[in-house]
């Protein structure tokens, strides 16, 4: 086999490029892509040995991804001269194609990635053949075994070691379940497929993780400067625990019902490597272990019939939450240019209202500018989808994942498609507002757009039990209770294909708080029916899709984290699996739990914990963290999507309060309500505040504006 493959993604520099490995599975490799938000990047170099003089001919790899319109296009230039003209522009899809054949000296030879539009143009590789070998195409084994061979990595993977546990997912509920087993004394590998930590808690996406918190999700998620969250300094000052960033899993061994080994894939150099664990756990969102290993898998949406839900459909369905971007943006100082985007007002329509913005990474749902009253009115949810009037739908409210597509689509498949359509979506709802009202956002520029989407609802597992709506809501009491969880049902209801002038936007969105107070998680529904030695956290776990609309919270997937990272310990301890800590070894994983989460009342008897602060001393702390402007603190307090809520109407106390004043206190059965106004020298808010004793603590379970 001859000829020279340059990889995108083994660029000497990147310039203002990007690598995107998101979809390399299903294209075949990481790619560079060009985001720059309407604005050419800088370019990417790298130089390449030519062992012999010759006539090579050029191949690229690239993607036309809107062949009507070939927004993505750019040049390469070789040794300082352009060959094959625009590229990203021949109408096709992830494909080979031979665009010049060029005369090379031996030597190095310079190679030049030049952005075109900062549209989103994309490169794979770059082959040159001196002998008329012809690239090899595609996604498949062959096609990996070639790019193999021509850069010369091993056929097999290369041994990474042998650990205790294998954590694959760098997600909040991946890091707490790393930091716990590394903790507990175990030696841990965390396998993450981006090169930050935290999943959509990351500074690429910035969601702030909600439902069931606690002191080690609150650790690790805390922010540095840059906006990101501090989890992988955290978990590599453990000396068991070791971080492998940018890998993505590729392959599964098994022995019988049991895990021995993954091999993973390292986005920039293509090398593959090995690693092998008595105890595997998956906190990726997908379920990529499990499908890879053959686990029994749940899908889609449960028929009414099969478990008595209020919130499921009539008949099963495979509808499921999509992909979002979110995106920031801003007023310049001066005008700003933006170029016609025909490609993308054929998705966005006339559509024009950027509400829904992330206003920093850790806050979401921030107002946005629209181009008309009749454009901010379109921001409104329709309750359509309501079978009476007391189902609890959004109206109108600046949520970030307003903006969501794919939940008809196959997340696993179609990602790349997903994205893109979203980008193209928002592309041209900027373009509307700023034609429409060309004078109000002549200085309207985007800010920041996010190239990786906060991901939707892939499978989920199959446990030893499945929990449902009617737990949730029920509070079954499980006798293997490890963590609680928190927060409403949070149901993302699209348009029915075809359905709607917008499918970019949500058609309607279910928001039932329940009666804010949390909920056992039973350890039956974080180990897989069917592997063995698997066990997972997060949004994957053994749930029906009603029930994971709320125990898929980031917040709720750490709870899981911290209980499957004690287990995969005690499975190391006495040689076992994770059934057979829970056939054996519960007490001693309730233990552990409880003293890490602070959920000893879900199997200790009433009244045993301690209550350190009365209600008013915790009202009174609370006060001091608004004050102190201490927003993870005061965060804490709250139950479920309380805080959120406040949020939502604008109900929140003036910043900077600089003081605070309890004006009555009145017992209310096992409750206690509080009425505080909160002041500065210009503005003041009054809040009517309830408390309940929810465990060893007192929370906030209810707050209401007070006056006008």
């Amino acid at each position: 086999m001859t000829g020279i493959l340059i990889e995108a993604e083994a660029f000497d520099t990147y310039g203002g490029w990007v690598m995107d490995s998101q979809f390399e599975v299903q294209m075949g490799s990481p790619y560079l892509l060009a985001h720059g938000i309407g604005v050419p990047v800088a370019d990417a170099t790298t130089v390449v040995r030519i062992a012999e003089a010759g006539e090579y001919a050029v191949w690229v790899r690239a993607k036309d991804w809107v062949p009507s319109h070939s927004p993505g296009r750019f040049t390469l230039s070789v040794n300082g001269a352009q060959v094959g003209g625009e590229l990203g522009a021949n109408g096709q899809d992830w494909s080979w194609a031979q665009v010049a054949t060029v005369a090379l000296p031996a030597g190095d030879a310079t190679l030049v990635l030049h952005d075109l539009t900062g549209f989103d143009g994309r490169c794979d590789a770059i082959f040159l053949s001196s002998d008329g070998t012809v690239p090899v195409e595609g996604a498949d084994e062959a096609a990996r075994a070639w790019r193999r061979e021509l850069r010369g990595l091993p056929a097999e993977p290369e041994a990474a070691g042998e650990f205790d546990v294998v954590v694959v997912g760098g997600g909040i509920a991946g890091c707490t379940a790393t930091l716990t087993a590394a903790r507990q004394g175990c030696t841990v590998a965390l396998i993450q497929d981006r090169p930050v930590l935290g999943g959509n808690s990351s500074k690429e996406i910035g969601l702030s993780p909600r439902g069931e918190n606690g002191g080690l999700v609150a650790e690790l998620s805390a922010r540095s400067a840059d906006g990101d969250i501090v989890a992988r300094q955290i978990i590599e000052a453990e000396p068991t625990a070791r971080v492998f960033m940018e890998r993505r899993v590729v392959a599964v061994q098994t022995d019988g019902d049991r895990i021995v080994s993954i091999d993973v894939r390292e986005g920039r150099t293509g090398r593959e490597t090995r690693f092998v664990a008595p105890v595997f756990i998956d906190t990726t969102g997908q379920a990529i272990l499990g499908i890879l290993a053959g686990a029994e898998i749940l899908t889609g949406r449960e028929g009414r019939d099969e478990y008595g839900e209020y919130y499921a459909p009539a008949e099963r369905d495979e509808e499921h939450h999509g992909h979002t971007l979110f995106f920031r943006t801003k007023m310049a100082d001066e005008p700003v240019d933006f170029p016609d985007v025909p490609w993308a007002t054929e998705i966005a329509k006339d559509y024009a209202n950027l509400s829904g913005q992330l206003v920093e990474p850790g806050t979401e749902n921030g107002p946005g500018p629209a181009a008309s009253d009749e454009a901010r009115a379109a921001f409104e949810f329709t309750k359509a989808t309501a079978e009476d009037d007391n189902l609890p739908v959004m109206k109108s409210f600046p949520a970030t994942h307003f903006w969501e597509y794919g939940q008809w689509l196959d997340l696993y498949t179609d990602g790349e498609l997903i994205r893109d359509y979203l980008l193209r979506a928002l592309y041209g709802t900027f373009s509307n507002v700023k034609k429409m009202e060309p004078d109000t956002f002549a200085n309207l520029a985007f800010d920041w757009l996010a190239f990786v989407p906060a991901q939707g609802e892939f499978r989920r597992y199959k446990g030893d039990y499945i929990l449902t709506e009617n737990d949730v809501r029920a509070h079954t009491v499980f006798p293997d209770a490890v963590v609680n969880n928190d927060g409403a049902f949070c149901i993302h209801i699209p348009n029915q294909p075809g359905e709607g002038a917008y499918d970019f936007r949500l058609k309607d969105w279910v928001w039932d708080v329940r009666d804010n107070k949390p909920y056992a998680i039973p350890f039956r529904c974080l180990y897989s029916t069917n592997i063995a030695n698997l066990m997972m956290a997060g949004k994957h776990i053994s749930v029906t899709r009603v029930a994971g609309t709320t125990t898929k919270l980031m917040g709720n997937g750490g709870q899981h984290g911290i209980a499957v990272g004690a287990a995969a310990a005690l499975c190391t301890k006495h040689s076992t699996t994770p059934r057979g800590v829970y056939e054996d070894h519960l007490d001693d994983l309730q233990e552990i739990v409880g003293g890490l989460t602070g959920c000893h009342h879900l199997h200790v008897a009433p009244g045993e914990q301690p209550v350190e602060l009365t209600a008013r001393q915790a009202a009174e702390r609370h006060a001091n963290h608004v004050q102190a402007g201490d927003i993870e603190a005061l965060m804490a307090d709250f139950v479920g999507n309380v805080f959120m809520n406040l949020m939502a109407g604008g109900s929140i106390p003036p910043m900077s309060t600089t003081q605070w004043e309890i004006l009555s206190e009145t017992p209310a059965g096992d409750a206690v309500e509080f009425h505080v106004r909160y002041a500065n020298d210009t503005d003041a808010l009054e809040l009517r505040t309830r408390w309940e004793h929810i465990g060893p603590d007192w929370k906030i379970v209810e707050a209401v504006k007070v006056g006008p």
